[in-house]
């Protein structure tokens, strides 16, 4: 997904990252997808630490004969399995325990004001983690909808921050994971500074409006 010119550096990583997440938790990694995530490197902070862990795990794999097919077979175990994965990786049945409910046609809704649809061939439902970290990551590189952060943290209180971060904290914590239990860690630190992020961008703006009052409540005194 190409981030458009006019975003900022820090908007344009935030894309990346929700890109990052989407491509991992969409299908099973391919060995290119593994060589690409084997060269990422973080910084000293603990989600740049995480991304250092996934990267690791990431290369052993790339540089495995058999590496594809034992991610292939851990993301089967971690989200399709015989009658179902270790987790469900739907925002539907996280917050209701149904796969089809409320959440879902919410989503729906706010796709069809933003002019996303399901990708021709998809059978599953869009409230996918992938599919809608993919659509936040769309949001901040400002090739869907808006780069608007009110319109961004809507998006997210509304689709992401009810339950995704407990989803990552499970994926940390799932019996067949390896590959993607740093993504799970990736995942919840990620969604922790933007949670952060959009709280400060609300006191900031609730402190405008405040002052805004204030100002007029000065001019239209009699």
């Amino acid at each position: 997904m190409a981030a458009s010119a006019s975003i900022d550096d820090a908007d344009r990583l935030r894309a990346q990252a929700y890109g990052l997440l989407a491509h991992l938790l969409a299908r099973p990694p391919s060995r290119a997808l593994l060589g690409t995530v084997g060269a990422l490197a973080g910084d000293g902070s603990p989600l740049g630490r995480a991304i250092t862990a996934l990267a690791a795990r990431a290369r052993s794999l790339a540089g495995d004969p058999d590496g594809e097919h034992r991610a292939g077979r851990e993301y089967h175990d971690l989200f399709i399995g015989v009658t179902r994965g270790e987790l469900v990786p739907f925002a539907s049945y996280y917050r209701t325990g149904f796969l089809i409910d409320r959440p879902l046609a919410r989503l729906r809704e706010d796709m069809q004001e933003l002019g996303v649809e399901r990708a021709p061939g998809v059978s599953e439902p869009e409230d996918h983690i992938a599919a809608i970290a993919d659509i936040m990551g769309g949001l901040a590189a400002g090739t869907i909808g808006t780069a608007d952060l009110p319109h961004q943290k809507r998006f997210f209180e509304r689709h992401l921050a009810p339950w995704a971060p407990r989803f990552f904290r499970d994926l940390e914590e799932a019996a067949a994971a390896d590959l993607y239990r740093p993504v799970g860690t990736v995942g919840r630190l990620f969604l922790d500074i933007e949670t952060n992020a959009f709280a400060m961008i609300a006191h900031a703006h609730d402190g405008a409006v405040r002052g805004q009052d204030k100002r007029e409540g000065i001019i239209h005194a009699p």
